[in-house]
């Protein structure tokens, strides 16, 4: 089949790697324009754009679906449309326009977590399952028929982006044998059930951490916004970026919630319940730190962070 692939970040790259080399034609690759970066706020293409630039591939760069978009994907007159995480809506005429209309890979067990951040609102849940779904694009968000669904057991240390990688990976596979059985005319579809939930995006104060909240959602939410938008506490009036934590010592003693202290070789952040352990932090204005190293510089023996 003739295909037009719409996606930006990187969880999208495996997925147009793998159409690229099947033998479906990818006729183009729409993605949104080149977003500035860093501190020097360099002018940066998407990964998806650069990955189409190395593969070979036409790319139409827009941040919107608009009428000029529109008219350019039509006509390349497309059999297929495949979007993942693309980050912006496919409406009326273009929705219609490829003759098998459009799939979307989405990083979750839909209906559950529909939106924009799937995997970190499942990891802040607490959710110890999760996985991708393939579902045919309707107006209405992430809800049409399932293709595919394949499910995953959420590991127990995963950070947001290391579990959005391996589903990213093992969901390019499923995206590409959805894509073979629409071609093959035997692609199968059935409605989603069960009570759907929503993910939307997070925003900076998501990443602030409540240590008021049992051990486990804490971690859940320090896991769920690593790496964006950050994890994040007070410290004496200043900002220190939580980067990765563990589970504590066996033996660990008892704290008050967000009271921290160092025991053995452990730097310990109490919560409602046990306490986590810090094992990289970046204080404001330096460079990520083991928190041990940060601690040792601090010449305290317990600080108090903010909620």
């Amino acid at each position: 089949m003739r295909l037009v692939f719409a996606g930006t970040p990187e969880p999208a790259v495996p997925s147009l790697r793998r159409l690229a080399a099947s033998h479906h034609d990818v006729a183009a690759v729409i993605t949104r324009r080149d977003a500035p970066l860093g501190r020097k706020r360099v002018l940066t293409p998407s990964p998806v754009a650069a990955a189409a630039d190395e593969l070979g591939l036409g790319v139409i760069k827009a941040d919107r679906l608009d009428a000029e978009a529109s008219e350019r994907i039509a006509a390349l007159r497309p059999d297929l449309g495949v979007i993942v995480a693309y980050g912006g809506l496919v409406r009326e005429p273009l929705l219609s326009t490829p003759a098998h209309g459009w799939i979307n890979l989405h990083f979750s067990l839909l209906p559950r977590w529909r939106g924009a951040a799937p995997v970190q609102h499942a990891l802040i849940a607490g959710d110890d399952r999760t996985g991708v779904s393939v579902f045919h694009l309707v107006p209405e968000l992430d809800a049409g028929d399932l293709l595919a669904v394949r499910a995953h057991h959420v590991p127990s240390a995963a950070t947001a982006g290391e579990l959005l990688a391996l589903l990213a990976d093992d969901g390019a596979q499923l995206l590409a044998d959805v894509v073979d059985a629409i071609a093959a005319g035997t692609a199968t579809a059935a409605p989603q059930r069960g009570e759907a939930t929503y993910a939307g995006k997070l925003g900076d104060d998501d990443g602030r951490v409540r240590w008021d909240e049992a051990q486990p959602a804490v971690l859940g939410r320090i896991r769920g916004v690593t790496p964006e938008p950050g994890a994040h506490t007070t410290i004496e009036g200043s900002r220190l970026k939580i980067l990765a934590v563990g589970l504590p010592p066996a033996d660990a003693p008892g704290l008050d919630p967000g009271v921290i202290v160092q025991h053995g070789r452990a730097v310990l952040a109490g919560t409602a319940t046990d306490p986590i352990a810090l094992e990289t932090v970046q204080p404001a204005g330096r460079g990520a730190m083991r928190a041990a190293d940060w601690w040792r510089g601090l010449r305290v023996t317990t600080l108090r962070a903010g909620s």
